[in-house]
């Protein structure tokens, strides 16, 4: 019974099932009328007439199969649009019945591979984009290295010559280090294969690890570098992940800072929430360049650091997001630019 209902949701099939059950009614009542009236021929009528209901049905199949081969051949035509790369093509289901619930399922299939076509279209832009950023970062470091390496076998008697481009040829060495090293671990959350060892830290305590690493960079270069927040809060968290981020962020804000300048990192807890900010009164972000920044490889047109390679802040973005955390940037040329990172603090009920 359920099959049979299922089966008469189609507006056509029970249309036909009506107009077939009619025809017999009618020719029925006016084999039984004529009967009747002229019983002498009745069985000629009735022949007649069973003859009639017969051929009308026959007709009526012939047109609703008719109909639906002319549906099917439009869907395969369809079909074959698609597969021959228009994928916009969607076949009508716009009614019920087991037909237009195939249809359904084949839109909802089309809709699927569309979707793992298109990210494998951009999957592979972003490979290209990728490689021939990476290509980029590495010639000015390997093209340095060679312009050293040439002075350094060319001037061989200096000591002076040799020790001055062997610094800089280690300098260079360093960034090529540094952006092999940004890559791996990028690779390596976005491969999901990080496993995160995570502890109760006091943020505190984090914090005075990130000035010792930065102290002498901040006193060098003129530049106040400054860390507040209450002692008692903790979060959850891989403290060395953690620490690599937020020094990426501390190391932006004086890459983009002035001597003299001001870089401060305020925590503070809320009853739901941890935040820190890194603050400071730089050169600032383009309005433009904002939305852009947590991109590989991007660098804002104001930047000062022209060593950079533009993974610092993706890498910073990556490991707050696993933890669970956001992180957004706030800039006004001129006037500096603050990154907003917020950490949920389960609550106990």
């Amino acid at each position: 019974m359920r099959s049979f209902l299922r089966i008469l949701s189609d507006r056509h099939i029970k249309r036909l099932f009506s107009l077939i059950i009619l025809y017999t009614v009618l020719f029925a009542l006016a084999a039984f009328v004529l009967a009747v009236l002229r019983p002498q021929n009745a069985r000629l009528y009735v022949l007649c007439l069973f003859l009639c209901d017969g051929a009308v049905s026959l007709l009526t199949l012939f047109l609703y199969f008719q109909n639906q081969d002319r549906i099917l051949s439009q869907a395969a035509a369809q079909l074959q649009e698609y597969r021959c790369g228009n994928p916009q093509i969607r076949l009508a289901c716009d009614e019920e019945g087991q037909l237009c619930r195939l249809f359904h399922e084949i839109n909802s299939l089309a809709a699927v591979l569309s979707a793992h076509a298109e990210n494998e279209k951009n999957a592979k832009k972003f490979m290209k984009d990728t490689i021939s950023d990476i290509s980029h970062q590495l010639k000015t470091p390997l093209a340095a290295l060679n312009i050293y390496n040439g002075i350094v076998q060319a001037d061989t008697s200096d000591p002076q010559t040799v020790s001055e481009f062997a610094a800089l040829s280690e300098y260079e060495l360093d960034r090529i280090e540094n952006l092999v090293q940004n890559l791996l671990k990028i690779t390596k959350l976005d491969a999901g294969t990080v496993v995160f060892d995570k502890a109760q830290v006091p943020i505190s305590a984090m914090m005075e690890d990130l000035k010792r690493q930065f102290a002498f960079r901040a006193d060098q270069e003129g530049k106040i570098l400054s860390f507040s927040g209450p002692d008692e809060a903790v979060l959850t968290c891989d403290r060395v992940w953690l620490t690599e981020a937020l020094g990426n962020l501390i190391k932006n804000a004086l890459d983009h800072t002035q001597a003299g300048g001001r870089i401060q990192i305020q925590w503070e807890t809320f009853p739901s929430m941890l935040q820190i900010l890194v603050k400071d009164d730089g050169c600032g972000i383009c309005p433009e360049d904002l939305h852009h920044i947590f991109k590989r490889f991007y660098r804002s047109r104001l930047s000062q650091d022209t060593q950079g390679i533009g993974l610092g802040l993706p890498l910073a973005k990556a490991v707050v997001e696993a933890h669970n955390g956001t992180i957004q940037a706030d800039s006004e040329p001129g006037k500096g630019s603050v990154f907003t990172i917020h950490f949920l603090i389960p609550t106990k009920l």
